[in-house]
This record gives structure tokens, C-alpha cells and sequence, in this order.
């Protein structure tokens, strides 16, 4: 009776680990489907260098009118974050365009980026904040 009961904890417990194996792939399977529907952060250099680069490309500024008119980047399309959902459709047609985003600090421009990915945007990069590009603004005041 004894070695029977062992028997079924020896049973059970590889089926637990077999278990956990099948989860364990499962799991890493959704974290990598995650990341390939996500934005790519980048430093400014990068975006710098990209922009320099390549004309394939729309810089957006996700922050407020009055923010972007005080100094934004040269060629950059205005299009604050809370409005990017129901702007993006319109303004950015080519969802396998790249677009890099930007704002003051980084929060909002992270925002943007990860909502125009769960739009369907494929090349989305996001490099932060405006106060850390030295290489120049417009202004439109």
C-alpha cells in the first residue's frame, strides 16, 4: 500500500513538472509576442543621427501648442498626446513609416509611442524629451 502511494506522488509530481514546463513556454511565448509589438526607446544622438540619415521618417512633438511654439524641433508635426488616438489615422497614414516621437521629458512621448503601436504602427521610436536635444529648435513665437 505504501509503495503504491508513492508511486502516485512520483506520478503526480512529474506531471507537475511537465506542467510547469508547457507553462513556462506559454508564458515566454506571450512575452515575445509583447515585444514585437512594442516602440523602440532611443537616445537623442540616435534620432539625431537617423534624421541625418534617411528621409524616410515624421518627427512628432506630442506635447502642448503653447510648449511646441516656445521651441520644437525642425520639421516636427504637432499632435499633443492625449490626442494622438484620434489624430494618428489622419496625419500619419503609413503604418510601416518610421516615426519618432518626442516631448519635453520623455512620460508623454512614452505614452504616444505605446499608443501608436496598439494602433498598429510598426516602426515607432521614441527618444525622449526635448531637453535633452542639443542640436537646435524653431520657434514660433
Amino acid at each position: 500500500m505504501k509503495c503504491k502511494r508513492l508511486k502516485y506522488v512520483w506520478i503526480f509530481g512529474v506531471m507537475g513538472i511537465v506542467c510547469m514546463g508547457g507553462c513556462q513556454n506559454s508564458i515566454s511565448g506571450a512575452e515575445n509576442e509583447m515585444t514585437e509589438h512594442a516602440y523602440m526607446k532611443i537616445s537623442a544622438e540616435d534620432a539625431k543621427a537617423l534624421m541625418d540619415s534617411t528621409d524616410g521618417f515624421v518627427l512628432v512633438d506630442v506635447r502642448e501648442e503653447d510648449e511646441y511654439d516656445a521651441g520644437h524641433i525642425e520639421g516636427a508635426l504637432l499632435i499633443p498626446y492625449e490626442e494622438i488616438a484620434g489624430r494618428a489615422e489622419a496625419e500619419l497614414p503609413d503604418k510601416e513609416q518610421t516615426i519618432l516621437v518626442y516631448c519635453r521629458s520623455g512620460r508623454r512621448s512614452a505614452i504616444a509611442a505605446q499608443t501608436l503601436v496598439e494602433l498598429g504602427y510598426t516602426d515607432v521610436r521614441d527618444f525622449g524629451g526635448i531637453n535633452d536635444w542639443s542640436y537646435g529648435v524653431e520657434k514660433d513665437l
